[in-house]
């Protein structure tokens, strides 16, 4: 295998990273907001923040933009 494709550091070979979720759920933690739920379909990241007893939680699209709150 080729060097260009192993990290330097460890041996293991390259990854390339993850795709993003189109949803996210986002919680305010004392050190920032804090991605704790992704999803790509609508209805399953709006079931999951409903089934949260509590806390404040953000639901957002990829871009950023806010579509619910609780």
């Amino acid at each position: 295998m080729s060097r260009a494709f192993v990290k330097e550091e460890s041996g293991e070979p390259w990854t390339p990273p993850a795709k993003a979720a189109e949803y996210r759920v986002w919680v305010e933690t004392p050190s920032g907001p804090e991605a704790v739920h992704e999803s790509e379909d609508l209805l399953g990241a709006l079931h999951w923040l409903e089934a949260r007893p509590h806390g404040r939680f953000e639901l957002r699209t990829r871009e950023g933009r806010l579509l619910a709150l609780k």
